[in-house]
């Protein structure tokens, strides 16, 4: 493949679901690359000691939402995206509507499912922006971030390697069951999970209107609303817990030693 074929647009990996929010969780690269600004190039290797490793569950392994959330800090150091064998570890839904137009993805424990995600390998700077826009930082953001060891999750690499762990993103609002207790499995189309959500919900349809196109206008257009909306999903009793809460009590304060711990390999 020619260097001018390695961008985003020609391998179809650029829109961010931040700006097109019934994309998310947006394209996912078919196989390891750096991201680098407005190009995915080949890794020379798997594993970076000196980086946190970052297990991306929804739109934190789509190359294109990576860049903007970048670009919005002016951070331009290239990010490696390594695609791994996920043991334990499925993508449940989020228990809260997000102001970027979409109910996001969330971590939740499933042992013995396996699922392949991506593991981002941070510096500092690019762990703070992706923290920052997870809420991280803010006392009722919606996430916090918690080390995830293995066995809990058994996180194989393309060579074999697999990790001691990795840093995931818990969500604080708990997640969407599937009606028997379990959580629900986030379908990976915003646009089916949003009709199936609103059909099953007179309450969310009277917030956020009865279409997915609604729904998203409305919750960009509106933090109060989404609010309304997070809070709805408690009262409807839709709300079970990810199984990775008892990781986040491990945890110190955003940004200290202990909720980094261990914040490298």
């Amino acid at each position: 493949m020619r260097a001018e074929d390695r961008t985003l647009r020609a391998l179809g990996l650029a829109e961010a679901p931040r700006e097109h929010p019934l994309l998310y969780p947006g394209a996912w690269p078919e196989d390891s690359g750096l991201l680098d600004g407005d190009r995915l190039l080949p890794l020379d290797r798997l594993v970076h000691e000196e980086r946190t490793p970052v297990l991306a569950i929804g739109s934190n392994a789509c190359p294109g939402q990576l860049r903007y959330k970048m670009a919005g800090s002016g951070i331009t150091a290239p990010v490696p995206m390594v695609r791994a064998r996920v043991t334990g570890v499925d993508v449940g839904v989020s228990a809260h509507v997000s102001r970027a137009g979409y109910v996001s993805a969330s971590p939740v424990a499933a042992p013995g499912v396996v699922r392949e995600l991506f593991v981002l390998w941070l510096d500092a700077d690019q762990l703070a922006v992706i923290d920052a826009s997870e809420g991280v930082p803010r006392p009722h953001g919606n996430y916090r971030r918690a080390w995830l060891p293995f066995p809990t999750a058994r996180i194989e690499l393309a060579d074999g390697t697999v990790l001691p762990g990795a840093q995931v993103y818990v969500n604080r609002h708990g997640v969407l069951h599937d009606g028997t207790g379990r959580p629900r499995t986030h379908p990976g189309q915003q646009r089916a999970l949003l009709t199936e959500l609103l059909l099953q919900s007179p309450a969310l349809r009277e917030l956020f209107g009865a279409t997915a196109e609604q729904f998203s206008a409305r919750a960009r257009a509106d933090a109060e609303l989404c609010a309304q909306g997070t809070r709805l999903f408690a009262e409807e009793n839709r709300v079970t817990a990810s199984g990775l809460e008892r990781f986040c009590q491990q945890c110190g304060s955003p940004g200290t030693g202990a909720s980094l711990s261990p914040p490298l390999m």
